[in-house]
């Protein structure tokens, strides 16, 4: 779709600015959508979910849909999975920048372990249809329209349990519940000009993303590195870095909901890659141009959300290297999940 090649210094070069406009974009993204969640009433985990987490989303979705029209399925599956494996492992990062207590512990909430949940329904569905019969209708597969159905229904469930919720996590002193600023009459009359803003820096982020996308792809087009490596874990990571900034960001800002449900539910969201793929690939159903690579990284991304999942029932205050002891696992996992996709042919 976009046949852009540059050498590998100028690939270097707008690959660094790049990830600087996406880490100063991401945070001012992070800033607006707490605002926003406290000033719509929203909460920090549905705002986190949707706006933030698709907000973010969009370098990876804009990836993937270059790769699938320009016939590349593999590399537009490897992006989707890598990206959500990715970002995972973004949130056992944050945990290590929040020092009075685990992360899973302190933004306990039901929302975020229903969007936890969701995600791993989503991906069994994925694994699902890349599994089941190769049919299509009107060049679709049935799954397309089912991951959007689950979706959308799925986030309808978080934002009934945050407005309410049947049970609450027990408060302790580590717990920063999600409670909404109240906002000045003046904010109040401000909503417009923030999503405005909020769109716009949404449209940065787009344009950044894509950027790294195009300077990782033409490193890898000049080098012996491997476009299904490329696409799974560098352009994953790259185009994930949204995640990262927000997240450590939200952090630091307190809006621990809001890193939660930014990343998980943003997983959830980047699940619809594969959906979007699948309208943009032309030469059959994208789920059964699949390679065993995209089915262990989804494999592996369902154990590392299970485990986060968990950390987020038992909320253990501290445990292993001063993170929870689900983020420390959740890295183990990927750096061997890594490895062992690696030495798979």
């Amino acid at each position: 779709m976009w046949d852009v090649t540059w050498s590998v210094p100028v690939s270097l070069a707008v690959f660094l600015l790049s990830a600087a406009v996406i880490g100063v974009v991401g945070t001012r993204l992070t800033g607006l959508g707490d605002r926003l969640a406290d000033q719509t009433g929203l909460g920090e985990a549905f705002v986190g979910a949707v706006f933030l987490g698709a907000a973010t989303s969009l370098p990876g979705i804009t990836a993937s849909v270059t790769a699938a029209l320009d016939g590349y399925a593999s590399l537009a599956l490897s992006n989707a999975v890598g990206g959500i494996a990715a970002q995972t492992v973004f949130l056992a990062l944050a945990d290590l920048t929040y020092r009075e207590a685990n992360l899973e512990h302190a933004a306990a909430s039901v929302p975020n372990m229903l969007q936890a949940s969701l995600l791993v329904i989503l991906l069994a569905v994925m694994l699902l249809g890349m599994l089941g019969p190769n049919v299509s209708w009107l060049g679709l597969h049935p799954v397309t329209p089912l991951l959007l159905a689950v979706y959308l229904g799925g986030i309808r469930m978080v934002q009934r349990a945050h407005d309410w919720p049947m049970w609450r996590p027990r408060v302790t002193h580590q717990t920063r519940v999600d409670t909404p600023d109240e906002p000045k009459v003046a904010e109040r009359r401000s909503l417009a000009p923030m999503w405005i803003s909020f769109i716009g820096l949404a449209i940065l982020v787009i344009l950044a993303g894509w950027a790294v996308t195009q300077a990782i792809e033409s490193i890898a087009d000049q080098t012996a590195l491997n476009h299904t490596i490329a696409g799974g874990v560098f352009i994953a990571i790259v185009t994930s870095l949204p995640e990262l900034v927000t997240s450590v960001a939200a952090v630091r800002r307190g809006a621990l909901t809001l890193a939660i449900g930014g990343v998980v539910g943003g997983n959830a969201f980047d699940t619809l890659f594969a959906a979007v793929a699948d309208v943009a690939y032309r030469s059959g159903s994208i789920y059964h141009a699949a390679t065993a690579r995209e089915l262990a990284i989804i494999a592996l991304t369902v154990l590392m959300t299970s485990v986060l999942l968990m950390g987020l029932l038992r909320r253990e205050r501290s445990g292993i290297a001063r993170m929870g002891f689900e983020s420390f696992f959740i890295l183990v996992i990927y750096l061997a999940g890594l490895a062992m996709i690696g030495l798979m042919e």
